[in-house]
């Protein structure tokens, strides 16, 4: 779908100092990525520290996000988890009127089969109300979506509009483009992985980089669907060691240090993630000032 092409990115969820929700902190960082020209928004996924949030916490979230963006762009919420019907019962209690469309991981620990995950997806298709992106990050999950079971989706599925592919199988990757109906997206999970998605077919990035970002990451969206390859690896390569930095102590731990150091948010995660070690810290501090000059 349209809507959900180009760069999405995956907000944090920033806490105060006594963990508790900074809702003036999410209020900038959505200001500082619609600013920089983002296409939409992910809230609530990994990135956003869901699995720490309670539903309550979560329903705030939602409703402040959707407050700020006011209709600029459109929002896309996380609703995932291995016990199908208690995503159904989430989605069906949530109020969804300003959301756009729902990203919804594979089931992770449980490691169903392929029919399995089909089965699962058809029925959170079913009961969503709003377009569907299903996830597939083997990495987090020990769960793979395979290419057949993604194009099965998207032809039986209306309501299922693409995937977010992370499992970095470009070869899997390009056979769901090959065998998806047009009216069907693929979008790269992994910021060193949207150039090639893009140029094999893809539709864009949900994007970590672009919390910090968010005028690079589009820029390198926008210039690589253009077939303008020459600008966009240029910006692609230039920013290699900001998205390594990004997750080479997890994420949002990467994403935070730097949003702190550009007084977006504070650099606190909820346990069990921790901040990124003082080395790490000096890295990104020293790459920040670089790229900033």
């Amino acid at each position: 779908m349209k809507k959900f092409k180009g760069t999405g990115v995956a907000i944090v969820t920033p806490f105060k100092s006594d963990s508790s929700i900074d809702f003036a902190a999410i209020g900038r960082v959505v200001n500082h990525v619609i600013n920089g020209g983002v296409n939409y928004i992910v809230a609530l996924g990994t990135t956003g520290e869901s699995v720490t949030l309670t539903q309550d916490e979560k329903n705030a979230v939602i409703s402040y996000v959707a407050e700020i963006i006011d209709g600029r762009i459109p929002l896309v919420v996380g609703f995932g988890g291995n016990n199908t019907q208690e995503v159904i019962n989430s989605i069906r209690q949530a109020d969804l009127e300003k959301v756009d469309g729902i990203l919804s991981v594979a089931p992770y620990y449980n490691k169903p089969s392929q029919k399995g995950i089909l089965m699962h997806f058809k029925a959170i298709a079913t009961c969503s109300p709003v377009p569907v992106i299903i996830y597939n990050v083997p990495g987090r999950t020990s769960c793979n979506i395979s290419a057949d079971t993604s194009i099965e989706l998207a032809h039986e599925c209306d309501n299922i509009v693409a995937i977010k592919e992370a499992s970095g199988d470009i070869n899997q990757i390009m056979k769901t483009i090959n065998g998806a109906p047009d009216n069907f997206s693929v979008i790269s999970g992994d910021d060193t992985m949207t150039l090639p998605i893009i140029a094999v077919g893809g539709a864009g990035v949900i994007s970590v980089l672009a919390n910090v970002f968010p005028a690079v990451c589009s820029d390198i969206v926008n210039n690589a669907l253009k077939q303008n390859f020459k600008s966009a690896r240029e910006l692609q390569l230039k920013f290699l060691e900001a998205i390594e930095l990004l997750f080479i102590e997890g994420n949002p731990a990467g994403a935070k240090a730097f949003m702190s150091m550009l007084n977006l948010c504070n650099n606190i995660l909820r346990l069990p993630l921790t901040t990124v070690s003082r080395s790490t810290y000096s890295r990104i501090q020293k790459m920040l000032e670089e790229v900033t000059k």
